[in-house]
């Protein structure tokens, strides 16, 4: 049974800084996060290939946010720098075990981040 638990959500006013941790149980080729405004259609954040470590970012996310992962704790990070009001979503963490680029199976819950 997959499962991704995302952690690290919350309220902070724009150009402050938040870190999304996501850990997830079994084996993963690629990793993402996602994120779902109201109203909108949800959108790829940022993604990771395991293996090689490449990344690949939304233009809208390119200089601001970080993806990582520590492989040994099976776990995903973002760090969000410089935040936005736009940046305020229901942000999702992903993964496969196979890389299809923004194309996942196994989704988490969700952590909510507000910019005031």
């Amino acid at each position: 049974h997959v499962q991704l638990v995302e952690s690290g959500g919350g309220s902070v006013q724009a150009g402050g800084s938040l870190r999304l941790s996501c850990v997830a149980s079994g084996y993963s080729i690629a990793m993402a996060w996602f994120r779902q405004a109201p109203g909108k259609q949800r959108e790829g954040v940022a993604r990771i290939a395991t293996g090689s470590g490449s990344t690949y970012y939304a233009d809208s996310v390119k200089g601001r946010f970080t993806i990582s992962r520590e492989n040994a704790k099976n776990t995903l990070y973002l760090q969000l720098n410089s935040l936005k009001t736009e940046d305020t979503a229901m942000y999702y963490c992903a993964k496969d075990t196979v890389d299809l680029g923004w194309a996942y199976n196994y989704w988490g819950q969700g952590t909510q981040v507000t910019v005031s």
